[in-house]
């Protein structure tokens, strides 16, 4: 399984924002929690839904998505 396919947008969810699998954990709350100082195990412990891939899942959905963001600038 594609790490990229873990993530799930789905209108009705969340406002639509990107969840991990079907649940409604976002990839926003996981990177939060994270740079908040939360541990990976830690969090593995309050959510007990989300897998260590799902974590990963979510550094990758971050990634993807800095790749296709860039500034053009106006010459």
């Amino acid at each position: 399984m594609n790490l990229l396919d873990r993530v799930t947008i789905k209108p009705g969810r969340r406002s639509g924002k990107p969840c991990i699998r079907d649940t409604r954990i976002t990839v926003y709350d996981v990177l939060g929690y994270l740079a908040a100082g939360t541990s990976q195990s830690e969090l593995l412990l309050e959510f007990p839904d989300l897998t260590h891939e799902d974590i990963l899942a979510c550094f990758a959905f971050a990634a993807e998505r800095d790749r296709r963001t860039f500034v053009t600038h106006a010459a």
